[in-house]
């Protein structure tokens, strides 16, 4: 975890009032969706939460957040770092296709953003986690990688499509000691990822009962997934002449009747 506890910036989060740039950009989308515009007061379950920096950013604006993860050691940072900010969180150890029976309670809110459902096979049974989190009225919150910007060669000299945008189930199978987190190697190189298309994400939320309430595409990145991007004010983008050209997210904000 030491890569990605330095990429994810860990020194910034001793400022007491310092917020992920990821959870600032979720939380202006999703205020229009939440009682009083806010998490404060809210029981938040943060899926995919990693070393927790956007976890304990929940925290910081007033929401009880438990934390769900797959891999010990990420867990074991994440709450290290709550205990030397001082800030209160509920960390769960399970794959998030088991995350119903793992995690105790229901939430107001189910979040997820960034980097998430590429490594998930099965979009239909994640769907069906969320709506086994929400209590009735909850609000589920996603950002994430656009699955056209995934089907981009992110090392091309132009726009050029290279991946599957249409997965059909087949996984895309990486061996790369480079991790995308710094500039250190790793030591298990062989990752697996799926191409999922925005009609099989939203379909699928859609399948699990749940009703769409936004859909938006972004053209701006927290990270840089090609050496071309340029940094702008709220992240990565496209040069000025392609930016208009390709989306770099979406986001989905649904709600369980």
């Amino acid at each position: 975890m030491p890569l990605h506890e330095a990429a994810y910036g860990i020194d910034d989060f001793y400022a007491p009032e310092h917020l992920s740039s990821v959870v600032r950009a979720d939380l202006a989308a999703l205020a229009p969706f939440l009682p009083n515009g806010t998490v404060a007061g809210l029981d938040v379950c943060h899926l995919q939460c990693h070393i927790g920096t956007d976890t304990l950013s929940l925290v910081r604006a007033g929401a009880r957040v438990t934390g769900v993860g797959f891999s010990p050691a990420a867990l074991a940072s994440a709450a290290g770092l709550a205990k030397r900010l001082g800030l209160e969180a509920t960390w769960v150890e399970t794959d998030v296709l088991d995350a119903r029976a793992a995690v105790s309670g229901d939430f107001d809110l189910v979040y997820t953003s960034i980097g998430t459902i590429n490594w998930l096979p099965d979009l239909g049974r994640w769907a069906g986690q969320i709506a086994g989190l929400l209590r009735a009225g909850g609000t589920f919150h996603i950002r994430d990688g656009h699955p056209v910007l995934y089907a981009l060669d992110e090392h091309a000299d132009g726009l050029r499509l290279r991946h599957p945008y249409f997965g059909h189930g087949e996984p895309q199978v990486w061996d790369e000691e480079s991790t995308y987190a710094g500039d250190g190697t790793v030591n298990h190189s062989r990752t697996y990822q799926w191409a999922h298309p925005l009609s099989d994400i939203i379909n699928a939320l859609i399948g699990a009962g749940l009703h769409i309430l936004r859909v938006d595409e972004g053209a701006t990145l927290p990270w840089r997934f090609s050496p071309r991007m340029v940094e702008v004010p709220d992240g990565f983008a496209w040069p000025d002449v392609e930016r208009d050209l390709v989306p770099c997210t979406y986001t989905i904000i649904a709600r369980k009747p």
